[in-house]
């Protein structure tokens, strides 16, 4: 895992100040061992677990993906996945669509059709376009990878049930939260809505996410 990402603390000085309730879970969530955003920094590995994550439980999604693990030999890269066929990947619980999108990553990444290395020279809404043009990853997805993997500062994954559960949960809004409302917090705490959303989706799930 990386280190916490170099504008964590200074993002948030400045949500506490932007907002009360930003900063009142800035403190509930601060301890001796702060449990931050981190990163692989392993765009193949981020990917695949946000395939077979989808659409399922998170503890679901943990079993398939240690059986695929298993499957990899703990080698999860494109090498190793495309040596495996349709009836192995099948065989960790992953549906036909889902091994079509993991094979198709496989083969794009040794193909260099696709090419991860761009990503950090890209903005984010070009670069959620060209992870979109990935099989089997959409919006949500290409946002989860660039906060979680790349660790952008101002991802704000509007598509997120766990986030639009969290606004209404703490800003006293009914679910699901108004367009509008949602909008107006994008600009508050631009530019660092990757922090606001890890905070939020802490209020309402002890365990922090990782992809």
């Amino acid at each position: 895992m990386s280190k916490t990402p170099s504008y964590w603390n200074k993002a948030k000085k400045y949500l506490s100040k932007k907002d009360k309730i930003m900063s009142s879970l800035i403190k509930k969530y601060k301890s001796p061992s702060e449990i931050v955003l981190t990163s692989r920094k392993d765009v193949f590995f981020s990917l695949c677990k946000s395939i077979i994550g989808q659409q399922i439980s998170v503890a679901a999604a943990n079993s398939v993906f240690l059986k695929f693990k298993k499957k990899c030999k703990n080698k999860i890269n494109a090498k190793t996945v495309s040596k495996l066929s349709t009836i192995q990947l099948k065989s960790c619980g992953l549906s036909r669509q889902k091994v079509k999108g993991i094979k198709s990553l496989a083969q794009k990444i040794l193909s260099k059709e696709f090419n991860p290395r761009l990503i950090s020279k890209m903005s984010d809404e070009d670069a959620i376009i060209y992870l979109s043009q990935l099989r089997q990853i959409g919006r949500w997805s290409a946002e989860m990878i660039l906060l979680f993997t790349y660790n952008r500062p101002n991802i704000w994954p509007i598509q997120d049930i766990g986030l639009l559960r969290a606004i209404s949960k703490n800003f006293n809004k009914k679910y699901l939260p108004p367009e509008s409302y949602v909008k107006y917090l994008n600009k508050k705490f631009s530019p660092y809505c990757s922090v606001a959303t890890w905070y939020l989706w802490r209020s309402i799930d002890p365990e922090p996410i990782q992809y």
